[in-house]
């Protein structure tokens, strides 16, 4: 199919159906959706969770403490959200039960930068997805249940068409009221149409944005009066009066609010009728109009705070719906944001060197996270992100002891991910010839940046502190990870013979015996076969070589059982894997023939280094930043 035929199909599949109101009472007989509340049609949008046994997941189990999860599927790409999801949609799953929600502004609470326009937005895509009836005509979408009167016809609509009566609830527009006495008082000539929600017609979604306190009143939310329509009608009749508010647009769907709380009090008195009593009045003096819609609200925390904080508010308050919608404080899902963000920007082919998100997502989550007691923050963020920390930190906490003590607003300031990714956006074009992003230059954005942002001295000194202590430590360990497979790759020949001398000397050492060197003739009593194995030994540190050596030859005797008498590779014991990898990477002269990019005193040497870097770009880097990383290595290790 073309991709216009695509198009013309959807358009043609939201198109208006029209019925007779008798017609529409025969659908609602059938289909309960036909009827249904903007939070009941919204639920249908969202679908059902998918529920996650976290105890089958080994990070997942610590994060959520093996408890069953739902995940929205609707909501996938909303990383490290769980908790402000449930809650939208607990919210939604309240108010289509009629309880008190129903009543309530929803208000997403958060830091800038953190998710709420985000969240907003999804919430209106999702209102798009599932049509409504109104009556035709009616300039504020209004149900066609609400010409009937509850108290007189509920009875007979429930027994007959088994239409609830709290779906009665709603009063006649004064456009309708009109068109009633026009017909007679004959209800049948009214006609309905079925409608789509749309955010680009306005219909049944809206969006409401703060003017100032001298240009912004009420008409904002309830419409105003159309001059041009005052030669033929009194200036309170409907059809003199423009319903182009913002709850006009919405009603039967969504109403955005956007930063509510810079609005001036008085603007916001209509939002309180609409959702109590489900109706507000006009400029006019008319009858009041209905709302049956869903407000959305959000701004930022410090709105929020001398909004709450003024006595005035109070009657507002109690009917504010509050989900928080903190940072994301769990590394893994901060970097599948920014993998989210690259992928919707040119960046999305570049280069990114292991290691750089990773970098940017420990620092954002750091900024984000409270400085525990008596525990490094370090180890905290660790935990967070679900990793099994017991070993390298036994003073480490567990997740609840870190949430309990860092209280509710834990997430709520902070980095930003705009600001991190405006930090990325500077990492991939920081070198004049490739756009590539690799650690060693986002460390010296990232300092360069903290101080064109003059945070308070305080907080300067924390971020910067946290590049010292555990950024730059933590990837020169990550490098030289690298570096060394990368350059072990290329010896392990060596590695394995420098494995097979030491299985070799260990054994005749704990069997007390000498050592003839079958090429040289040479013999070496215990103590020279006790100093060739500290040889190996000390570079690694090992504190009780007697135990050690014991430990390797049972391994190797096992091992050799089942390779035919052959001893395993170098590479299969990881306790002696790792003793070896730190004497042969214990001489830096060693390395640099390999790894330096200096020229090459040897035709081998030359194949070597061409084989490490060909190794270090298999392994994700471009050949530009194997020679920026490798140099940048060999320098901080040396001043260390």
């Amino acid at each position: 199919m073309s991709i216009l035929q695509q198009f013309k199909n959807r358009y043609e599949s939201t198109q208006e159906e029209e019925y007779s109101l008798e017609e529409y009472l025969e659908i609602c007989k059938n289909d309960p959706a036909a009827y249904a509340t903007a939070a009941e049609r919204l639920l249908i949008a969202i679908g059902e969770p998918e529920f996650v046994d976290t105890s089958r997941d080994a990070r997942l189990s610590r994060i959520f403490s093996n408890k069953i999860i739902k995940r929205y599927p609707e909501f996938s790409e909303f990383y490290g959200m769980e908790e402000a999801v449930e809650n939208i949609v607990s919210f939604f799953r309240h108010a289509a039960q009629g309880l008190e929600e129903k009543k309530q502004i929803l208000y997403l609470l958060g830091p800038v930068g953190g998710g709420k326009s985000s969240l907003a937005e999804k919430l209106k895509y999702l209102m798009q997805k599932v049509p409504f009836y109104a009556i035709k005509g009616s300039p504020v979408n209004e149900s066609p249940l609400g010409l009937f009167d509850p108290t007189e016809d509920a009875a007979i609509l429930e027994e007959e068409y088994g239409i609830p009566s709290r779906y009665l609830k709603n009063i006649m527009s004064p456009w309708a009221v009109k068109r009633l006495h026009e017909f007679g008082g004959d209800i049948s000539q009214f006609r309905v149409v079925k409608k789509y929600p749309s955010v680009l017609d306005q219909v049944a979604v809206s969006k409401t944005e703060p003017g100032d306190d001298n240009n912004q009143d009420i008409s904002a939310l309830v419409g105003k009066v159309n001059i041009r329509m005052l030669e033929d009608y009194s200036q309170d009749d409907p059809d003199a009066y423009s319903f182009s508010g913002g709850l006009c647009k919405a009603n039967q769907g969504l109403m955005e609010f956007v930063e509510m709380f810079k609005a001036p009090i008085k603007v916001l008195h209509p939002l309180l009728t609409a959702t109590q009593e489900g109706n507000y009045n006009t400029t006019e003096g008319m009858g009041s109009v209905p709302f049956d819609g869903v407000i959305l609200a959000h701004s930022n925390e410090s709105e929020w705070q001398t909004f709450r904080n003024n006595k005035h508010n109070e009657a507002f308050l109690d009917r504010v719906y509050i989900v928080k919608v903190p940072y994301c404080v769990r590394v893994t899902e901060e970097i599948e944001i920014y993998k989210k963000l690259l992928q919707n920007s040119s960046l999305a082919g570049s280069p990114c060197a292991p290691d750089t998100l990773d970098m940017l997502a420990q620092f954002s989550v750091l900024s984000r996270i409270k400085e525990p007691e008596n525990s490094s923050i370090f180890s905290k963020m660790r935990v967070y992100d679900g990793q099994n920390i017991k070993d390298t930190d036994p003073k480490a906490k567990s997740i609840q002891e870190y949430r309990d003590a860092a209280g509710v607003n834990e997430g709520m300031d902070g980095l930003s991910t705009r600001f991190a990714f405006k930090i990325l956006s500077k990492v991939f074009n920081f070198d004049t010839t490739e756009v590539a992003a690799n650690p060693v230059h986002l460390l010296y954005v990232i300092e360069k940046q903290i101080e064109q942002e003059q945070f308070a001295p305080e907080v300067q000194e924390r971020y910067l502190r946290f590049i010292k202590e555990f950024l730059a430590p933590h990837y020169v360990q990550f490098i030289g990870k690298e570096i060394q497979t990368a350059y072990l790759e290329s010896y392990s020949e060596y590695g394995q013979n420098l494995f097979d001398r030491y299985v070799t000397y260990a054994d005749l050492w704990i069997q007390d015996q000498e050592f003839r060197d079958p090429e040289t003739g040479e013999i070496l009593d215990r103590s020279s076969i006790n100093e060739e194995l500290e040889k190996i030994e000390k570079p690694a540190g090992i504190s009780n070589p007697k135990d050690f050596r014991n430990e390797v030859v049972n391994f190797v005797l096992r091992a050799r059982a089942n390779n035919q008498g052959e001893n395993p590779s170098w590479l299969s014991y990881e306790k002696l894997r790792s003793v070896i990898e730190k004497k042969m990477f214990s001489n830096t002269e060693d390395l640099l023939p390999v790894i330096s990019f200096n020229p090459k005193a040897s035709q081998e040497d030359q194949s070597k280094h061409k084989q490490f870097v060909e190794r270090m770009v298999d392994r994700g880097y471009t050949e530009k930043q194997v020679r920026l990383l490798a140099e940048w290595y060999l320098r901080v290790r040396k001043s260390h």
